[in-house]
């Protein structure tokens, strides 16, 4: 039976990577999946060569674990010595076996089933989350910067929660506690007052667990947490090909806790990576299906979704991007890599700007981001409301990424062309000089246009009579309600938060004082 499902998983790995066109210069590669449009930056050739060398560098070439269940596992899986003493090479046979055996749904849980999210999504779309890693706050009530504290978790929680295209919610660094326990400070905030599926971020190795137990006590117990996971995990390479025993362990956790991994490659082109998209995105492939394969053996049967974040260098300056042309083009490639080339659930960024502020620029390349990365199949689109290369939150950035997603979500949706919907019968019997206005189909449908929440439609007068207000002061006004409506409500009992409150207080005292 379990060889049966192995074959069939196949097949439908197969099927999915057979849907690329046969022009090797195609640009418009058709659907996706379901009725999505689809786009991608490479055509079949161009897509061969890019899987072909992924695996040629993880046979050939090799990995790094640091782990040593990791590297037993692997052993015994058939990851064979390479050249390098500390590496392992994974033959194309073992990440083959490891792809097959992935679940091709994945079920990421709320508190309640009207928060579920099934990926791949039935019409083809995609989810949005929050950002993560950010260590800065933009207050929304004076738009005044400070480091990030439990008291903007909760304002975040409190704006994620009340925005539609939202789907989940990352937990950021928090200062204000203890730095190397500042994950399970932020999760126990978040965890209570969301009742969104929240993403896990360990920062050490000690944490994993107690971030682990943190998702149990908001699900009711480890058994609960098992049958709905309201919380996934993130395990991350170290790259350049790279993996570090925190990241490993989160496996292993994963497996006992039943949450799905998103597996994160974070290639900087000219930093960590080749200075090149094709370069990149191979180095991102590799280490995503390296933790495939780590997930394989020591975690079977656990979720995982590949999650290429692309960042490139600016050459002059040093700083990382997230948003310039060269990383949006990586992302795009990435996504398509892994979603059409190795038929995986597929996360990268689909919102942030390198700009510190909420501005024309963080709008240009914010929306250049999203849609690229959504027509390229993109499954969830990461990082609402992040700026400054993923290193600051802004609220009222949120709300302007959610409307953004909302306006892409409604553009992908293909249009009906049969003939109720040409309204051929009025097309065909308009007479000179007529309109539509008062038509049938008109009064029919004229409802049915993504009427705007915070952006703007008006003319000169209105605009000048409300003092020049913008869709940034509409999506401020926004944010703050949301955070007022917000400000007592919380998602978990008092028994669970006692124990949540035991839980922090019990990994300060063990891994604060053990560092």
């Amino acid at each position: 039976m379990a060889e049966q499902t192995g074959h069939s998983r196949r097949r439908r790995i197969r099927a999915r990577t057979e849907q690329t066109p046969t022009n090797p210069n195609a640009f418009l590669l058709g659907k996706p999946g379901n009725d999505r449009p689809g786009f991608g930056m490479l055509g079949e050739e161009a897509l061969e060569q890019l899987k072909d060398r992924t695996l040629e560098l993880l046979s050939g070439h090799g990995i790094a674990v640091v782990h040593p269940d990791g590297i037993e596992a692997l052993l015994k899986a058939g990851a064979k010595p390479a050249a390098r003493a500390d590496c392992l090479r994974l033959p194309r046979e073992l990440v083959a076996e490891a792809l097959a055996a992935l679940p091709t749904e994945i079920e990421l849980c709320g508190k309640s089933p009207a928060r579920d999210l099934s990926l791949p999504r039935a019409d083809g779309a995609f989810v949005m989350r929050t950002g993560t890693g950010a260590h800065g706050y933009v207050d929304p009530e004076d738009r005044s910067y400070r480091n990030l504290d439990l008291k903007a978790v909760a304002e975040m929680a409190a704006v994620a929660n009340g925005l539609d295209e939202i789907g989940f919610i990352a937990h950021p660094f928090v200062h204000g506690v203890p730095e190397i326990t500042a994950d399970i400070h932020s999760l126990a905030a978040l965890i209570q007052r969301t009742d969104k599926h929240v993403w896990i971020q360990p920062y050490e190795k000690l944490n994993v667990e107690y971030l682990m137990r943190l998702a149990s006590i908001a699900a009711g117990g480890e058994d609960e947490l098992k049958a709905r996971p309201l919380a996934s995990c993130i395990t991350c390479s170290f790259t350049p090909l790279e993996f570090k025993e925190m990241d490993t362990e989160a496996i292993i956790q994963a497996r006992r806790f039943g949450l799905p991994l998103h597996a994160c490659s974070l290639p900087t082109a000219g930093g960590t990576a080749p200075l090149s998209t094709g370069g990149s995105v191979v180095m991102a492939a590799a280490e995503i299906l390296a933790m495939a394969c780590l997930a394989h053996v020591l975690a079977p049967g656990t979720p995982v979704i590949a999650t290429p974040l692309m960042f490139s260098l600016d050459m002059r300056t040093g700083s990382a991007l997230q948003s310039s042309a060269e990383s949006i083009q990586a992302a795009a490639t990435a996504v398509q890599l892994m979603k059409r080339g190795f038929g995986m659930v597929t996360h990268t960024y689909g919102a942030g700007s390198d700009t510190p502020d909420v501005d024309v620029q963080s709008m240009a390349e914010r929306t250049l981001l999203g849609q690229a990365v959504a027509l390229s199949g993109g499954d969830i689109l990461g990082g609402v409301g992040q700026l400054e290369c993923a290193t600051v939150f802004s609220p009222v950035q949120a709300v302007l990424d959610n409307e953004a997603g909302a306006m892409i979500r409604r553009f992908m949706q293909p249009p009906e062309v049969d003939d109720a919907a040409l309204n051929w019968e009025g097309l065909t019997g308009i007479r000179t000089g007529g309109h539509f206005l008062d038509a049938p189909h008109t009064l029919e449908h004229c409802r049915e246009q993504l009427p705007p929440k915070s952006y703007l439609r008006q003319g000169r007068d209105d605009y000048e009579a409300s003092d020049r207000r913008t869709a940034f002061d509409a999506a401020r006004e926004t944010a703050l309600a949301l955070i007022h409506e917000s400000a007592d409500k919380e998602h978990l009992g008092d028994d669970a938060k006692r124990e949540i409150a035991d839980v922090v207080a019990a990994a300060d005292r063990h891994i604060v004082n053990a560092a």
